[in-house]
């Protein structure tokens, strides 16, 4: 990478860590109370005064700097630099408007139209703003929401056989414990229902029946949660391992931890500490583990041996973790309690970026693919002032159409000032000028975006809920002995089966696909019991990985489409390699492992897949940090630079959680208003 910044102190012996701790940018800070006219920022670039490292915490030279640890506790809290929550003025943000403010209306250009870009435009535009929202696909907000379906406000063609059926490409669950969203949902007047990340039974209670299936072993979770050595076992791990269940293994090796910033009562659920010393213990644990791997915690730290290691990976979803940054996915597991309830919206999680939509509409331009930026900020030495006029624009921005049914058109928008939304694995691609400061260029750059993959599949019946009585009935519909010979294995292999059912209906299962099918089709034809359950997902060690049942029916549907194949990292780029014709097959055959062949005659031949790295306009799933990034590169992330303000979920410490989403977006929203 070149570097552009201005060297006038002498930098010798200085690291790459200590060029970038010196080099903090500035970020717009105040109070949120009733009618200020100033925000306050959870990343202050200016640290207060150091505070003396606990006792507990390890010398600087075995981590980051404590008061850049510091301030990304403070960011992952939402507090100020005085340490009090920024979450109440947020909130009332979010209902009551920006405060009031004696600076005048501005131009404002907001980059990218997904939950953070939205609010954003909303929250300037009713606090009196011009805004344009320039968003580079032609017929869809939303971002990483997602929501295969027929309609919305993007006219979309009907993706299943069942013109009633939708699915989630993104964001499927929504925690209870996320307040912003929550309001926002209620404020919009949004229905929301429970998603069963668990699966439950006819009366809502857990259940826990749907299956581990590795190592050629096949366990219900809850038989697995009671008695696991079969499983363990299968993976090797020493003895004292044998009758722990992984989840067990990885809270023990996670609590000391956690004992930083709360304390565990003796009915096993945990409380906060106080925020201030909270504050302290999560600074306490980036500063210990910053740089760590989770594989390195868990090895190193921990002392689990590989066995153990692979164990949790598989069973607990870290395998494609395991290289990236401890804090990263400690953070996601310390925030999301096994207590958390979990939210979906009805009408899929779309139904979101169309009541904001609603607000903004005549606003948002689509088909405007930003390729340059060029900026005046006047207080940075050495900006250029030739596009400089008496109270001109300070935003000069360029745009590209994507030329689908027409030309390829470029349009120059001006403003006074904008909100970048794009992630930074788009912002890579656009041509900024002049370059913006070191650390910032620095964390476009390197921000680490992971790769995940979607792969769904329709079915005619909701088969996850039968039980034996079920399977009988609608099985012996095909041919009154087909119960029986599933049961016995004496099934054909050739794909005569596939979709035989009487509800399937027809025209959706191609020929290619049938032989793909049976290339694909297990030799063992084992058929486990009926999973009888709502919702939950299974885990497999095999190239499926995670496989999700809806939690709710579809009003007037008898089917229903399963998550048959979540996937990260290289899972999900093998996936990637695959076109639908052999890709949907093989997801088949990958959830026949798990629930058995019989599975097969419901299959109606239509899927869909969602590849987030392959997306045009999102570049990957999510920033999921490196070692080191949180406090090498956090800081620099949501810092404005002049008139460029940046917002998204990837400028807070909720990468790929809406949460984080609409808390950039408030505060993105705050500086424009306040400048």
């Amino acid at each position: 990478m070149t570097e552009h910044h201005q060297a006038d102190a002498d930098h010798g012996g200085l690291t790459r860590r200590t060029l970038t701790t010196a080099a903090g940018t500035t970020a717009v800070a105040g109070l949120l109370s009733a009618g200020s006219t100033s925000s306050a920022a959870a990343l202050p670039a200016q640290s207060p005064p150091r505070a003396p490292a606990p006792a507990a915490a390890p010398s600087a030279a075995r981590g980051a700097d404590f008061d850049r640890c510091l301030a990304v506790a403070r960011a992952l809290l939402v507090v100020d630099a005085d340490g009090r929550s920024l979450v109440p003025g947020y909130r009332r943000v979010l209902k009551d408007g920006l405060p009031r403010t004696r600076t005048g209306a501005k131009k404002v250009l907001v980059i990218g139209a997904g939950p953070a870009g939205l609010v954003t435009a909303w929250l300037l535009r009713r606090a009196g703003h011009h805004v344009t929202v320039l968003e580079a696909n032609g017929n869809r907000v939303g971002g990483r929401i997602k929501t295969f379906r027929r309609g919305g406000h993007e006219k979309a063609a009907q993706p299943f056989a069942d013109p009633r059926q939708y699915a989630e490409a993104g964001a499927m669950r929504l925690p209870g414990s996320h307040p912003l969203v929550m309001d926002l949902i209620g404020q919009l007047g949004l229905k929301k229902r429970p998603f069963y990340y668990v699966d439950v039974d006819g009366q809502g209670r857990p259940a826990a029946h749907t299956w581990i299936h590795v190592n050629g072993v096949r366990m219900r979770r809850a038989d697995y949660a009671r008695a696991p050595r079969r499983i363990n076992r299968s993976f090797g791990v020493p003895r004292a391992h044998w009758d722990t269940p992984a989840a067990a293994i990885l809270r023990s090796v996670l609590d000391p931890v956690r004992d930083e910033f709360s304390t565990l009562g003796p009915d096993g659920k945990r409380t906060d500490k106080p925020l201030p010393e909270r504050i302290q213990g999560w600074a306490r644990v980036i500063q210990r583990f910053g740089d760590w791997s989770m594989f390195r915690f868990l090895t190193e730290h921990a002392g689990l041996d590989e066995r153990t290691v692979d164990l949790i990976g598989t069973v607990e979803n870290l395998t494609s973790r395991l290289p990236l940054s401890f804090v990263h996915s400690f953070i996601g597991s310390s925030l999301i309690s096994p207590d958390t309830a979990f939210w979906e919206l009805e009408g899929g999680t779309a139904v979101l970026p169309d009541a904001l939509l609603a607000k903004v509409r005549d606003t948002v331009r689509f088909d405007r693919r930003v390729t340059r930026i060029e900026y005046y900020d006047p207080d940075r030495a050495g900006s250029d002032t030739r596009h400089v006029r008496a109270r001109g624009p300070h935003v000069w921005v360029d745009t590209v159409s994507e030329g689908r049914g027409g030309p390829v058109v470029r349009e120059q928008f001006t403003a006074d000032a904008a909100v970048v939304t794009v992630p930074f694995s788009g912002l890579r691609h656009v041509r900024v000028s002049p370059p913006m400061s070191y650390t910032k260029r620095r964390a476009v750059t390197e921000l680490h975006y992971d790769s995940a993959t979607k792969v769904l599949l329709e079915f005619s019946r909701r088969w996850w809920e039968f039980d034996e009585a079920d399977w009988k009935r609608e099985l012996n519909r095909i041919d009154p002995g087909l119960y029986d010979a599933y049961r016995a294995g004496r099934t054909p292999g050739d794909g005569k089966l596939l979709g035989a059912h009487p509800s399937v209906p027809s025209g959706h299962i191609t020929p290619g696909q049938r032989t793909h099918y049976a290339a694909h089709r297990a030799v063992t034809r084992d058929q486990p019991a009926a999973a009888d359950v709502i919702g939950g997902g299974s885990v497999s060690d095999n190239a499926n990985r995670f496989m999700y049942q809806p939690s709710h029916p579809v009003p007037g549907s008898a089917g229903g489409v399963v998550l048959a194949s979540y996937s990260w990292a290289d899972d999900a780029l093998r996936w990637d390699s695959l076109d639908d014709e052999a890709r949907y097959p093989h997801a088949l055959c990958g959830l026949q492992e798990v629930y058995g062949q019989r599975i097969e005659v419901f299959y109606t031949g239509a899927g869909r897949t969602q590849s987030w790295m392959r997306d045009p306009y999102a570049y990957g799933e999510a920033s999921v940090l490196l070692p080191g990034q949180h406090t090498e590169l956090l800081t620099s992330i949501p810092a404005a630079e002049g008139p460029l303000h940046f917002a998204g979920d990837h400028t807070s410490v909720k990468p790929a959680w809406i949460e984080g989403a609409l808390e950039s977006a408030v505060r993105a929203a705050l500086e424009v208003h306040s400048a």
